[in-house]
């Protein structure tokens, strides 16, 4: 494949020939005679005055009208000339000397323009690579050509299987040199998706504006007419020769499609007439947010393929001190648990103080998908109408999880027992994150479990397969592996034990029992038994204690700082960080104790102080797992030496905490020396400098919390993942004194 990386190129290939000068014919002949890749190009078209402007204006080297002396010596010939048309094109084609030309089109329905080809050329179609470009504008002929039309638009390719890979690539090159986004596509499959995304709707938006034109009342129809229908019916507008051509090419995906959509379209006609709210709630919430949903799944992807580009850097000035009282944005752990168990609850369950980042609705979405009716959420208010332990539905293709280990990890216990296979995918930082300390217990469950790779996701979950009950004892104490042991323990068939070797958050515990499911905890050890059931409940969640954990250290290390922070969850196998943070001589009282919805909340007074270094206590690793990046940063402004110890689980988060925060702290000149479970911080002077997040929001915010202490400014890259956990952090900081902000806002 060539490699266009300038934007004048030198010429790979000789002569273009475009037979066809439209918009999108005269647009690629523009772009490619500006890129510089080729020598001449050259363009075809029956009307006169469109062939004089394409010289003019530059979009051609010259035009011909004859077609077979336009194509002498033609290296790529470009078909841009109407679906419809293309028949009569191809067979004029294959009546001529073109040597090794490589053929390719622009059509939007490729199995027609196939079928033609084949008539015409037999077996002589190795040089031939049907294309399609999704884009387009209002305007339209030679005159529109635009050299950036294609720039950042998908360009679907449809090889057949004696394409020649040479072909293929030149052509795929063409259309990147001119900043398409090219996929490769099978012919059915594209006219598939087309038929869905594009003819369908337009479709639909000829038919309905023709359908109220015809009727009595059609004047005060298109007076009161709105946004919505204005906005919905604007597709009508379009050329209708041009569709025309279209939906007589690519009828039979078009009807599959519309066999389809008549098909759920009656089972609302029935909702309609039978006065079910419930079957309209579960399409219209669906509805509401498949298209950010969708578009979520599709920028995650480009944002990892292009990482450089889409940098967001946090920008951190130096100095300030704390004041204020705020509440930080409710606990993750304890949002994805109350969906996930209301809805495997009999009953509607009322949600207050969910967080609304990316991890949790990914949770959200995933029983959306399996079928799950989900109103909001809408300033943290979600109303979830269970379905029972056995009421979900296959989703309609993998459950997508972004970011969201713990989605990821917990679902398995779930799924593992479902009648229905499922794949659970994320994006490529959870895609090189450990499954098989999830997978293994459950196939000794008697799961059916493939993942890629050393256990990595794509985990594909093979429903069908009863489980039996298992006595575990966990190698290592990870509150992710106990709760998706208990949550397939709902399935299975006894007594499911989990013996952990150090206190973990005991959320799911909790929670079950607060739906009325019967759970035992004696000492270190957690067992339920199958054949219960979960009763709708209210949930109010806390604010989230590893959120507060980076105003608890920044209100400490910054000198005469007093915040305070308001209805945290101190369960007790969170409040790992307060006690190091005591420990170090934090100055933290815990205000207006109280318990909501079976879970200890407080108000938490943090003070400046002075911190000194310590050894930190290995019984209380695991009950800060997630605050150690903060606290790192604790150690480095505190006197003397802190030493941490049995903390590997670190080196498997986002990313290996343990190494990423000792090459930031490092680059800030703080002395620091990472051992294989954990790291030794020597505390002294912060300066500042540039360090990277690596896709990780802990550690992202963390160093935005260091540069109270700096002594220039520290530049933060990597920073998108925040939103993962703690959407309005910027917001808060700038509120209560901490002087961060996206780069270049202020």
């Amino acid at each position: 494949m060539v490699d266009v990386t300038v934007e004048k190129a030198e010429p790979v290939i000789d002569r273009l020939v475009v037979v066809g000068l439209g918009l999108i014919g005269g647009s690629f002949a523009k772009g490619l005679r500006e890129s510089g890749l080729c020598r001449e190009v050259v363009g075809v078209d029956l009307d006169p005055q469109s062939r004089k402007l394409a010289v003019e204006l530059g979009v051609v080297d010259r035009c011909e009208d004859d077609l077979a002396k336009a194509c002498v010596g033609a290296d790529v010939i470009q078909l841009a000339v109407p679906i419809l048309a293309m028949e009569k094109l191809l067979a004029k084609l294959a009546q001529l000397e073109l040597g090794q030309a490589v053929l390719t089109d622009v059509g939007s329905a490729k199995g027609n323009v196939v079928r033609a080809a084949r008539e015409a050329f037999g077996s002589r179609l190795p040089n031939f690579v049907p294309g399609h470009p999704i884009a387009g504008s209002e305007q339209s002929g030679v005159e529109a050509s635009n050299a950036e039309l294609f720039r950042r638009h998908k360009v679907i390719l449809t090889p057949l299987a004696e394409t020649d890979p040479a072909a293929l690539a030149r052509v795929d090159s063409l259309w990147r040199a001119l900043g398409a986004d090219v996929e490769h596509m099978q012919v059915e499959r594209h006219d598939e998706v087309l038929a869905a995304t594009s003819h369908l709707p337009h479709l639909l938006a000829f038919g309905l504006v023709d359908s109220l034109a015809k009727r009595n009342e059609n004047l005060d129809i298109f007076r009161y007419a709105a946004g919505g229908f204005r906005d919905f019916t604007r597709i009508a507008g379009s050329d209708p020769v041009m569709w025309h051509d279209i939906f007589l090419a690519n009828r039979e995906a078009v009807l599959r499609t519309l066999d389809t959509f008549r098909s759920d379209l009656d089972a609302l006609r029935d909702a309609v007439d039978a006065g079910d709210g419930h079957q309209l709630l579960g399409v219209f919430t669906r509805a509401r947010v498949a298209r950010e949903h969708f578009s979520k799944i599709l920028a995650r992807r480009a944002y990892v393929d292009a990482m450089n580009s889409n940098d967001l850097i946090f920008l951190a000035n130096p100095g300030g001190r704390l004041s204020g009282r705020i509440r930080v944005p409710g606990d993750k752990s304890i949002s994805h648990r109350s969906i996930m168990l209301g809805s495997l609850a009999e009953g509607t369950t009322e949600v207050e103080g969910f967080l609304e980042g990316e991890d949790a609705l990914a949770t959200l979405q995933a029983f959306r998908d399996m079928g799950v009716v989900i109103e909001g959420p809408h300033h943290g208010r979600v109303t979830i109408h269970g379905v029972g332990l056995n009421g979900l539905k296959p989703p309609p293709g993998p459950i997508y999880l972004g970011n969201s280990g713990t989605s990821m990890r917990l679902l398995s216990g779930l799924l593992a027992a479902q009648s229905f296979d499922t794949v659970l995918t994320g994006d490529a930082s959870l895609s090189k994150r450990p499954m098989n300390r999830v997978a293994n217990p459950l196939r000794e469950m008697g799961a059916v479990i493939e993942t890629a790779a050393e256990g990595r996701p794509p985990m594909t979950i093979r429903g069908g397969h009863p489980l039996k009950a298992l006595n575990y004892t966990l190698p290592m104490a990870s509150a992710q592996v106990k709760s998706c042991l208990l949550l397939a323990g709902l399935y299975a068939e006894g007594k499911t034990t989990v013996t952990e070797p150090a206190p973990t958050r005991d959320h799911t515990e909790r929670m079950l029992r607060g739906f009325g499911y019967p759970v035992t905890v004696e000492g270190a050890t957690a067992s339920l038994e199958s054949g219960h059931k979960l009763t709708a409940t209210s949930i109010e969640v806390p604010a989230d204690i590893s959120s507060a954990a980076f105003f608890l250290v920044a209100a400490s290390i910054a000198e005469g700082s007093e915040l305070l922070l308001e209805h945290v969850g101190i369960n007790p196998t969170r409040t790992g960080v307060i006690d190091i943070l005591r420990l170090m001589g934090g100055d933290i009282t815990l205000e207006n104790q109280r318990e909501v919805g079976g879970e200890p909340v407080a108000d938490l007074r943090v003070r400046g102080a002075k911190l000194k270094g310590i050894e930190i206590p290995e019984a209380l690793v695991p009950l800060a797992i997630d605050e150690f990046p903060v606290l790192f940063v604790a150690a480095a402004c505190a006197e003397g030496r802190t030493v941490l110890r049995g903390a590997e689980e670190l080196r498997v988060k986002e990313s290996d905490r343990i190494q990423v925060m000792a090459d930031g702290l490092l680059t800030l000149g703080v002395k620091c020396e990472p051992t294989p479970d954990g790291i030794i911080i020597e505390g002294g002077p912060i300066g500042g400098g540039e360090v990277h997040g690596h896709g990780d929001h802990r550690i992202a915010m963390a160093f935005s919390v260091a540069s109270l202490r700096a002594s220039a400014p520290i530049r933060i890259h990597d920073c998108a993942n925040v939103a993962t956990s703690f959407p309005n952090f910027l917001a808060l900081c700038a509120e209560v004194g901490i002087r961060v902000a996206e780069e270049g806002k202020s």
